[in-house]
């Protein structure tokens, strides 16, 4: 009798807290179709890294090809779902025209996804394998499918690229947004903790550690107080950039400067230009340029000047 009494009362909230229910609705995406799209793009990606059993080059092509069939209906049926949902017109016709184009990409996202395997075992002493990178290092997991939702993202395919780098927020501890550009040989050294905003820029040959935010500073509201959509919030990182461990950076409109290194658990709101070092010095903050020759002490301190360079 006690359930039919709990039965009858979510019952009554379905009809009066509104707001999560999607009843009579248009039909959504399935997260558990959406993660097994996520494991076979995997598969496509890295062929005979994650079959059970060994793959041969003569069974290349028809494994290939099974596999590019069963992603490519699956896809299309979830991007249909997507359309659908925002009432997109001729949705079928067009989640068949976004679906070609992802899969047309994937030659060239494995040639970009190299460098990140590349960049992986180059920046990482303990690594003693490719294999080792690919099958054990959640950064390849985690640049991978960002990289494909990325293509989804700026084909205006609403939820599906979401879904997708949660999957992998979900595997990896590590959140990044499709809508944020990663350049090429990027490295995420641990992944833990890990959050890039949908508008940072990230250039090439960075590395960063566990627990970094490449985060909004503040939101732009309306004239209702809603946030503004859209707009430039994360910061943008340039090339042969290291950012250590729980360094948080901010903005929309910061910016760091090729061939910097940002220390461990900064906060930075302010743009830093080339080869600089950001760091606490005791309580102080010190951005030292070593294009400017000198150091900006924040926190109070007095401006110094130390044309010495040690990191």
């Amino acid at each position: 009798m006690h359930l039919e009494d709990t039965l009858q009362a979510l019952l009554r909230s379905y009809r009066s807290d509104g707001g999560i229910n999607h009843l009579d609705g248009r039909n959504l995406p399935s997260q558990e179709s959406v993660n097994q799209l996520a494991a076979d793009c995997m598969h496509l990606l890295f062929p005979g890294y994650f079959e059970e059993a060994g793959l041969t080059q003569d069974q290349l092509a028809g494994h290939i090809r099974g596999l590019l069939d069963r992603v490519d209906r699956r896809l299309a049926t979830e991007v249909t779902k997507c359309l659908r949902f925002t009432g997109i017109p001729s949705a079928d016709a067009k989640a068949r025209e976004f679906a070609d184009t992802f899969l047309q990409q994937f030659p060239s996202l494995r040639q970009l996804i190299r460098t990140d395997v590349e960049a992986a075992y180059q920046g990482d002493p303990a690594a003693r394998s490719i294999e080792e990178i690919i099958l054990a290092y959640p950064c390849v997991l985690v640049i991978s499918i960002q990289r494909l939702a990325h293509v989804l993202y700026h084909l205006g395919v609403p939820l599906l690229p979401r879904m997708l780098t949660e999957y992998a927020h979900e595997r990896t501890g590590c959140d990044i947004h499709p809508g944020a550009r990663l350049g090429s040989y990027f490295f995420i050294d641990h992944c833990t903790g890990v959050v890039i905003g949908e508008t940072a820029t990230v250039g090439s040959h960075v590395k960063l550690y566990q627990g970094v935010t490449l985060g909004a500073k503040s939101f732009e509201l309306d004239a209702e107080g809603r946030p503004i959509k859209g707009v430039k919030r994360h910061p943008d990182i340039g090339d042969h950039v290291t950012i250590y461990a729980h360094a948080t950076i901010l903005g929309g409109d910061t910016h760091i400067g090729a061939n910097s290194i940002i220390g461990s658990s900064v906060w930075l709101m302010k743009s830093v230009p080339d080869e600089s070092a950001v760091y606490f010095k005791g309580d102080n903050l010190v951005i030292r340029s070593r294009r400017k020759k000198e150091s900006l002490v924040e926190r109070g301190a007095a401006p110094t000047h130390e044309h010495d360079w040690e990191i």
